[in-house]
């Protein structure tokens, strides 16, 4: 396996060449942060639960199969959502062939796979705690231009 270092990232990156060589994977390794000992369990309307995970499809989206413009989306999705990121894994099928890849955060996870050949993806964004997922539309939306989001909330780990 052949790793190069990513010249405009200085955490860790590195992209992998796998067999076979249509395929790349992108991986980034980040320092975990400490536990302080903070209950991330939401509580909104009277209700506690785990988190917010917000199942979103882009239809009619387009740069589905640029590997950077994917990365830097999810980057800054988290970001404006006020997480903290842990790792970045991402993986593209080349050539045109989709990506696929997963941000693990401190608050939990933001997910994406792509299909350049119908114009779709979807993604999965789960945060627990203060974030907001929410936040991350926008940005999602300003990178890949679809012509139709749907969304759907799901709370997780509802308390009874």
């Amino acid at each position: 396996m052949n790793s190069e270092a990513n010249p405009r990232d200085t955490q860790g990156t590195a992209y992998h060449k796998a067999y076979p060589e249509s395929h790349q994977v992108k991986e980034v390794h980040l320092w975990p942060v400490v536990d302080n000992g903070k209950d991330y369990y939401v509580e909104r309307n009277g209700v506690k639960f785990a988190g917010t995970h917000l199942i979103i499809d882009l239809w009619g989206a387009t740069n589905l199969d640029q590997l950077e413009l994917t990365e830097d989306a999810l980057r800054e999705s988290a970001e404006v959502a006020g997480a903290t990121l842990l790792h970045c894994h991402l993986h593209h099928f080349s050539p045109n062939g989709g990506i696929s890849g997963v941000l693990v955060l401190a608050e939990s996870h933001i997910s994406i796979h792509t299909w350049p050949e119908r114009s779709y993806a979807a993604l999965d964004v789960f945060m627990c705690g203060d974030c907001d997922p929410y936040k991350a539309i926008p940005v999602l939306k300003r990178a890949f231009e679809p012509e139709r989001v749907v969304v759907n909330e799901q709370k997780r780990g509802i308390l009874a």
